[in-house]
């Protein structure tokens, strides 16, 4: 028996340590590509996510419009009441539109969106919008006079402003 080793290269030693480091590389494969699966996966389940999400997003509205056209029926079945009528006695049916426009601002604020029309408070840019200014000595500047078309809704869930007259300072 020879106790003399053969001379090594060190391509050798490189062969040799890549072998001896071999179980370690499959191991950080193995965890690379069940990391790589796992995240498909996710991406998967966050498309599905975002598609069942759309569909319910539709379904609700398509709900909700259903629930608000169901809601303005009896203003248009009432309207074609007073339009049958329209022939008959005039100021029954003035007292027919006027019991509709009730019926359908009523509709409004059940829906959210009440109707307001008050004069005497100070303007307030949040819910007025101005068309005019007026003269008037009997109110102090920078009030509403006059309500030209009243506004719908409160705070941030505002259909339309009201259109007001409002006092300017006299000089």
């Amino acid at each position: 028996m020879s106790t003399e080793q053969e001379p090594t290269t060190p391509q050798d030693e490189l062969s040799q340590a890549l072998h001896a480091e071999q179980p370690e590389v499959d191991d950080h494969a193995a965890a690379l590509d069940e990391l790589q699966d796992r995240w498909r996966r996710a991406l998967a389940d966050l498309d599905n996510l975002r598609k069942r999400h759309a569909k319910e997003l539709d379904a609700v509205r398509n709900e909700e419009r259903a629930r608000t056209a169901a809601a303005w029926l009896p203003v248009v079945d009432n309207l074609d009441l007073a339009l049958t009528h329209a022939g008959s006695d005039p100021s029954a049916v003035v007292e027919g539109v006027k019991a509709v426009r009730d019926q359908a601002v009523d509709v409004l604020r059940r829906l959210g969106y009440p109707r307001y029309e008050e004069t005497g408070v100070p303007f307030d840019p949040a819910v007025h919008e101005v068309v005019g200014t007026v003269d008037d000595p009997d109110a102090e500047p920078n009030t509403v006079v006059q309500v030209v078309r009243p506004g719908y809704g409160e705070g941030r869930r505002q259909l339309r402003p009201a259109a007001v007259m409002v006092s300017k300072r006299q000089e």
